[in-house]
């Protein structure tokens, strides 16, 4: 896991661990059932920064007789791991919570302390979501921003701009469920908002499921990355062409890569051998993030 999406989980979890504390203890005040579940919704997600991080230092360990690739795709593991806690614990409880408190209302307290809390929330929120996009914004380039939310690799630094996207959303909806509640005094309102949020970060959750989903299988990298082997191969002397390009992510900023290459019929044994290290040595200072590459000799047609 790079650096940037270390400080990017790190910041996260510090403003979630200090929302969390905060929402509770207003929830326990107010008595709001959307209080009570936005205080849920952070635990989790402080929760889930502690198993991202756990995941990025697994996933740096070195190859060994078992993993000769090494541990990367671990990583994607614990970021599946973290969207089915988001969806069984953020909305499941969210949604449970929400039905109960609107069957069985209950009048809430003094909103003022609840509003304070979710202003504090929402400016920590705020900081936590911008470090996030400052790192998203850096990788994504010129791409499109959901283009490249669909195919980014850096599934931890998507998982925290999503949750906090989630989490922003969740404290507005919080907002006016409460305000609603005590304009209309009728406490369903509150119990309303917190199954909104729930079906909100249900579908976020499925979202994230998909993401690490394509990642656990395999994906491959981008195409101008793909096109750039193909050109590196094409351009040493004694390539006579190259055929298939296959590269899958073994991490953010990890890259598997096998490369069909089509020798001239004079080259030499000895030719070949240099003629590959001369293909790996390029890959290597071009394209850092191929940690592997694999050249595949064949004979010219």
């Amino acid at each position: 896991m790079s650096g940037g999406s270390t400080r990017v989980i790190i910041t996260a979890l510090v403003a979630n661990v200090g929302i969390a504390v905060a929402k509770f203890i207003a929830a326990g005040i107010t008595g709001s059932s959307a209080m009570l579940t936005e205080g849920i919704h952070s635990l989790v997600d402080s929760t889930n920064h502690v198993l991202l991080l756990y995941g990025g230092k697994r996933a740096a360990r070195p190859a060994d007789a078992q993993h000769p690739l090494g541990y990367g795709r671990e990583l994607y593991f614990w970021c599946f791991v973290v969207s089915i806690l988001v969806f069984a614990l953020g909305a499941g409880v969210a949604i449970y919570e929400g039905v109960h408190h609107f069957l069985h209302p209950e009048r809430a307290g003094d909103p003022l302390i609840a509003y304070i809390v979710l202003a504090i929330s929402f400016a920590l929120e705020s900081w936590s979501t911008w470090e996030a996009l400052k790192a998203f914004n850096i990788a994504r380039g010129k791409q499109s921003f959901f283009r490249a939310i669909r195919e980014s690799k850096d599934a931890p630094t998507i998982i925290v701009l999503l949750e906090n996207g989630g989490a922003l959303a969740g404290i507005v909806i919080a907002a006016l469920g409460i305000w609603i509640s005590h304009s209309t005094g009728d406490p369903r309102w509150d119990g309303a908002a917190s199954v909104l949020i729930g079906l909100i970060l249900g579908a976020l959750a499925l979202l994230l499921a998909a993401e690490a989903k394509g990642l656990l299988i395999g994906e491959s990298a981008d195409p101008a990355l793909i096109e750039g082997l193909r050109a590196i191969a094409s351009g040493i002397p004694g390539v006579a062409s190259v055929g298939e390009v296959v590269t899958v992510h073994h991490s953010p900023d990890q890259i598997v890569a096998g490369i069909d290459v089509d020798f001239v019929n004079i080259t030499s044994g000895g030719d070949v051998e240099s003629i590959v290290r001369q293909i790996e040595a390029a890959v290597a200072r071009d394209w850092p993030a191929v940690f592997r590459v694999f050249v595949h000799p064949a004979s010219a047609k």
